[in-house]
């Protein structure tokens, strides 16, 4: 049963998620699927622009700039994060039918250079998450202890890009299995430690993680991203605003 919103707020700060939330039905859930699939087989002689759909569908693929602005995924992350809203990212994890790759487990912010923690990751199902295809597993209240320790593995079966994980003992008997039907979404901390295992299913495992920050947040170095403004107003003018898509895969899109 999917959570009732009023209790997303109180469940978040609590545990560092919060899942199943209903987004979008199973029919939406699947047409913006075959969007990427689509975009994928266009694209598939190009790496480059391969890399980039399954980086920055957003950008790229109007239903995905539309799922960023879904009016659930707004009203479920404004009691925690304000009613001002940029979307820093929205990249694809994708696990192959009967593959063994994991991720490890990790903290998401130890890695992307924000300058705060006022961010909550949205991941959407397109396809069923569960335990047969590798679904996430969260560690609860694992959010309250800051960033511990990583090291990098290089571990070829871990879709991390360097095989990122934590340096610190992680009971996995802790970890609380994810498991969301197509077209749900979990809610998740940046301090949060969590991981997945491998897709032994006959099917795609595939996920939208979208990043929601408050516009107060600075890229460390100086750089200003591109990012999407979803909700409310920016009046920091800490990052680039980038504008929807300007079509389907429109040439010009592919220059971020």
């Amino acid at each position: 049963m999917a959570l009732a919103m009023e209790d997303v707020s109180q469940t978040y700060s609590q545990d560092g998620f919060v899942f199943p939330l209903d987004v979008v039905s199973e029919a939406d859930a699947k047409a913006i699927r075959a969007d990427l699939e689509r975009a994928e087989a266009e694209v598939a002689d190009d790496s480059g622009k391969l890399g980039m759909v399954r980086s920055y569908p957003d950008r790229l693929i109007p239903s995905f700039d539309k799922l960023t602005r879904s009016q659930t995924l707004i009203d479920a992350i404004t009691p925690i994060l304000g009613p001002n809203l940029m979307v820093w990212s929205s990249g694809l994890f994708i696990k192959e039918a009967n593959t063994t790759h994991v991720v490890s487990w990790h903290q998401d912010l130890t890695y992307w250079g924000l300058s705060d923690v006022e961010e909550v990751t949205a991941w959407v199902a397109l396809s069923p998450s569960n335990i047969a295809s590798g679904c996430m597993r969260f560690v609860p209240g694992s959010h309250v202890n800051q960033l511990v320790p990583h090291v990098d593995t290089f571990d070829a079966n871990n879709l991390l890009s360097r095989g990122q994980e934590v340096a610190v003992e992680v009971n996995d008997g802790d970890g609380v299995n994810v498991v969301l039907k197509t077209g749900q979404a979990s809610l998740h901390h940046g301090h949060l430690i969590h991981s997945s295992g491998p897709n032994g299913t006959a099917d795609r495992r595939i996920g939208v993680a979208i990043r929601f920050i408050k516009p107060s947040m600075k890229q460390r170095g100086g750089d200003r991203s591109l990012v999407g403004l979803v909700n409310g107003e920016d009046t920091h003018n800490n990052f680039e605003i980038a504008g929807p898509p300007r079509g389907w895969l429109a040439e010009e899109d592919f220059v971020l």
